[in-house]
């Protein structure tokens, strides 16, 4: 009896979330008719702008939705100031699979590294071709797309953990993001992701309710320089995530949003 109780308590609430997550969807599928139909007819230039800012607008659209509706609690007014600056990289950890729709909202200029397989996904595919999103398909051909976008002054949102969270804290980093950063000679912001609900993370299932709201919160880490040597700067990437994603010492600033200080490598 308990239990149909607290189902039947749940319901509005799932209704409301999911409705949410169909919204999204939809906006989604909207959005990749209009890029599918603007794609052949515009400049790659403009194409790739308007496409990221398309994207961008619409996932902003979600995340306010989703804090009028008290399912989500969102404060990632920290990336504003760093929304039109030109050629840096993202690199974050990925606690949830909406982690890079949080990023993106906040960064019009940015791109993403998909999967080959999404470029065709039916409510991705369009909207990220338009907006030149870059494929993994090719790690050869993926660090060459990547670096030409940054040194053209666009922005790339990188989880160099390749998925979502299994291990907590965090997955071993891959390579890559410190060799895009040393042949577009762009500098690494760190953001770190903190969250205190396990929706959408790695095995948790669509249809469970999470304790709500879902409270999301970004914080400016350091930022590095490129380096002469990716691999060395990759290994003190992932100690530099480790050491500040354990619980903060007592009295240890507690502000979501850090300045971001100058870089320690070189």
């Amino acid at each position: 009896m308990r239990r149909v109780i607290r189902l039947l308590m749940a319901a509005p609430l799932l209704v409301l979330l999911y409705g949410l997550l169909l919204f999204l969807g939809l906006m989604s599928l909207g959005w990749n008719v209009v890029a599918m139909v603007l794609h052949p007819l515009l400049p790659a230039t403009a194409g790739l702008r308007i496409g990221r800012l398309g994207i961008s607008l619409g996932y902003r659209l979600f995340w306010w939705l989703a804090s009028a509706c008290r399912m989500m609690r969102i404060d990632a007014h920290c990336l504003d100031a760093l929304r039109e600056e030109r050629g840096l990289i993202f690199v974050a950890n990925h606690p949830s699979m909406l982690d890079a729709l949080l990023l993106v909202a906040h960064l019009p200029r940015s791109a993403c590294i998909m999967k080959a397989s999404l470029m065709k996904n039916v409510f991705l595919g369009a909207g990220a071709r338009l907006a030149r999103y870059i494929r993994n398909d090719s790690a050869r051909t993926m660090v060459r797309l990547a670096v030409d976008d940054l040194k053209q002054g666009g922005q790339l949102v990188i989880f160099p953990e390749g998925t979502r969270t299994v291990t907590s804290p965090l997955n071993p980093f891959r390579p890559g993001v410190t060799l895009i950063s040393k042949l577009a000679q762009a500098p690494i912001q760190t953001v770190f992701i903190d969250t205190d609900s396990p929706y959408l993370a790695k095995g948790w299932p669509l249809w469970k309710l999470p304790p709500l709201p879902i409270v999301f919160t970004l914080r400016l880490g350091e930022r590095f320089a490129p380096a002469q040597d990716s691999n060395a700067l990759l290994a003190e990437l992932e100690q530099y995530f480790r050491h500040h994603m354990e619980p903060r010492a007592a009295g240890a600033p507690t502000a979501a949003c850090q300045t971001p200080r100058a870089p320690i490598s070189s």
